[in-house]
């Protein structure tokens, strides 16, 4: 009987048949340097490349309920959503099926690092806090390959307005390295509805309501070329998903999280 794992890493991915085998290889790398067994859950949302079956291949049996790095501890995972359904779908699916103690979630391109995983435990794993975001706006981040010019300008507006709509105070909702301790985290997404990019900021506008501590984190950070983000369609998208935030909230649409409060502290 296998051991369960201390450490869920979960990668949303869409079509990223050309990268994700280095990536896997790169991540698996690192978690068999960890004390405790891992394991890595990568939720196909409707690729039409290889994206499945490179999985597979990287881990015989991924896809038929779990496979394991050649002669390592790490466990590997392959879920299909069966359709593309957006980000925000594929790490709620993978969230609810992890089995570790604590959740990584992660772009498949690993544009902040694996090795900077140990600056976010440090926060979840003391119990001081629920949450510890990846954060690429803080003074003490470190952004070694920026984005193009407009992209950045697009998402300073983005973060303005999150804020003055949500009243969230993260100088960088959208990196896309976050952990969580998974017992806390569980009603969040339960809760959420959102199944495209603005997961991010309804993940953390529930936290908020259930009184989890959130740390923000700066990370190093690598812009990888390749985005799955259409710059003014999904910029629109994502305004309108924090909006719908708002107004589902006010209209009790997410119910009481209070309950897993208690649990984050």
């Amino acid at each position: 009987m296998q051991a369960r794992p201390h450490l869920s890493v979960v990668i949303p991915a869409f079509n990223e048949g050309r990268r994700i085998r280095d990536s896997l290889v790169r991540l698996a790398a690192y978690l068999e340097t960890l004390p405790a067994p891992s394991e890595v859950i990568v939720v196909d949302d409707g690729s039409g490349d290889r994206t499945a079956a490179t999985v597979e291949e990287f881990a015989p049996g991924a896809g038929a309920g779990g496979g394991r790095v050649s002669g390592g501890r790490t466990a590997v995972r392959l879920l299909r959503n069966g359709r593309n359904r957006g980000k925000g779908y594929s790490i709620k699916h993978g969230v609810l099926m992890a089995e570790g103690e604590f959740v990584l979630l992660s772009d498949a391109d690993f544009s902040t690092p694996i090795e900077e995983l140990p600056r976010l435990m440090e926060e979840v794993a003391t119990g001081r806090t629920g949450i510890a975001i990846g954060s690429r706006g803080l003074r003490a981040s470190r952004i070694e390959r920026r984005q193009p010019a407009w992209r950045q300008a697009m998402g300073r507006l983005f973060n303005r307005l999150v804020r003055a709509i949500t009243g969230l105070e993260f100088r960088d909702t959208q990196c896309g390295f976050k952990v969580m301790r998974r017992e806390v985290v569980l009603p969040l997404f339960r809760a959420a509805r959102v199944e495209r990019f603005a997961y991010d900021v309804e993940i953390l506008y529930l936290a908020r309501k259930a009184q989890i501590e959130v740390a923000e984190i700066p990370v190093l950070w690598r812009d990888a070329p390749g985005s799955r983000v259409r710059a003014l369609r999904d910029s629109f998208d994502m305004l309108r998903d924090v909006i719908r935030i708002v107004c589902r909230d006010r209209r009790g649409g997410y119910g009481s999280l209070g309950a897993a409060a208690g649990n984050a502290r």
